[in-house]
C-alpha cells in the first residue's frame, strides 16, 4: 500500500511558525517521524510540500497513477482552493484532510473547508498526531474497502 502525504502552503515553516498552534517539530522532523510510523503500519509513504497551488494540484492529479490514497494538509488553501477540491475529485482516490491545529478554535474564516466534502474524513487539532491518525484511518479504510 502506498500513501502520499502532501503538505501545502507555509508548512515548510513548521517549527518556526506559531509553535503554540503547530508545535516545534520541523517539516523534516515530521517527515522522518512519519516514515518510521509507516513502517509499523506496513505501508510505503512519500512526502511532498509546496507553497504553490498549481504544484499541489499537479501532485494530486499524478497520485492517481501511483498511490492508494492521500493525506492532505493543504494549509490555508483548505479554505479557498476550488482547484485543489477539483483535483481531489478528479484523482478519484481516497483523501484524508488533516490539520495540526484545531481549525474550529481559530479565526472564523478557518472554520470552512472547501475540500472537506470531497475527502473521506478530516482530522484536526492533534499536531503531529493528526498525520498519524489520518494514516491509520486511511489504511483502515483502504483495508476494509479491499475486503468487501
Amino acid at each position: 500500500m502506498r500513501i502520499l502525504i502532501i503538505n501545502g502552503v507555509n508548512l515548510n515553516m513548521l517549527g518556526f511558525r506559531e509553535p503554540e498552534q503547530y508545535g516545534k517539530v520541523t517539516l523534516k522532523e515530521l517527515e522522518k517521524e512519519l516514515h518510521a510510523y509507516s513502517f509499523g503500519l506496513g505501508i510505503d509513504i512519500e512526502t511532498f510540500q509546496s507553497n504553490l497551488e498549481g504544484e499541489l494540484v499537479e501532485r494530486i492529479q499524478q497520485a492517481r497513477e501511483h498511490f492508494d490514497g492521500i493525506i492532505l494538509n493543504a494549509g490555508a488553501y483548505t479554505h479557498t482552493s476550488i482547484a485543489i477540491r477539483d483535483a481531489i475529485t478528479t484523482a478519484d482516490i481516497p483523501v484524508v484532510e488533516i490539520h495540526m491545529s484545531n481549525i474550529y478554535k481559530r479565526e472564523d474564516f478557518r472554520h470552512k473547508s472547501v475540500i472537506a466534502p470531497v475527502c473521506i474524513g478530516q482530522i484536526a487539532g492533534f499536531k503531529v498526531d493528526s498525520y498519524k491518525l489520518g494514516l491509520k484511518g486511511l489504511v483502515n479504510y483502504l483495508t476494509s474497502k479491499e475486503n468487501k
